[in-house]
């Protein structure tokens, strides 16, 4: 699949910054509610600096896999909050590449709308790619929230700076909730939605927990 070369990666916190400043107005909330193809995309460190990068594409309705690409690198920015992305997106972009199909949702192990500069990694991917995607958190980041009811399917907005940047989702009964908040082409209704159906047996949805198990385990 086509990723678009928007930006060289940045070398610095102030390029980095640029860069999101610039993408930030590039970013849609409307977009499909439906898709054919889901991508889980995820990475693990081994040590402080090595990584492997993994995407995995399923059949949105059987949640069999359809294709999945596993790439090795190292990490190609410091770590600064708010930034993290740029030291795992040059290793996602390189795995989407090599993907034979297009996905139409990504889903992103991080966050979208709900990051310090508005514009998390699952912003980043959707506006690159130009494909709905959305983030799923596994603690909070940004903003505040009250805790959702304890059935499937609760949830409450999180609201950062007087504004909704996504909701704290009930994936499953009596479970800690996840962090849903949009990327790119797609509302919050439609994200949170698609979180919940790709999460029908586990807290975390289908495409990220596959994804996270190839980047741990690539061979």
């Amino acid at each position: 699949m086509h990723v678009k070369q928007l930006h060289p990666w940045p070398t610095t916190v102030a390029e980095a910054e640029a860069v999101q400043d610039r993408l930030r107005g590039e970013v849609e909330l409307t977009g499909p509610t439906a898709f054919t193809l889901v991508a889980g995309l995820d990475v693990h460190y081994h040590g402080d600096d090595e990584l492997t990068a993994a995407v995995v594409v399923l059949d949105a309705g059987t949640l069999e896999p359809v294709e999945q690409v596993v790439i090795h690198g190292e990490a190609a920015f410091p770590y600064v909050p708010g930034l993290f992305a740029f030291r795992e997106l040059p290793a996602l972009v390189r795995a989407l590449e090599r993907l034979t199909v297009t996905p139409g949702l990504l889903v992103c192990d991080g966050y979208g709308l709900a990051h310090p500069r508005g514009f998390g990694l699952a912003c980043h991917l959707g506006v690159l790619t130009g494909l709905p995607a959305v983030g799923v958190g596994k603690t909070p980041f940004v903003g505040t929230h009250e805790t959702p009811g304890r059935e499937r399917g609760a949830w409450t907005p999180i609201v950062h700076e007087g504004a909704v940047v996504g909701r704290a989702l009930r994936t499953q009964p009596d479970v800690k909730p996840v962090y849903v908040s949009q990327g790119h082409r797609i509302s919050l209704d439609t994200a949170t939605d698609q979180v919940l159906r790709l999460a029908a047996r586990y807290r975390l949805p289908e495409p990220i927990r596959h994804a996270d198990h190839l980047a741990r385990h690539p061979a």
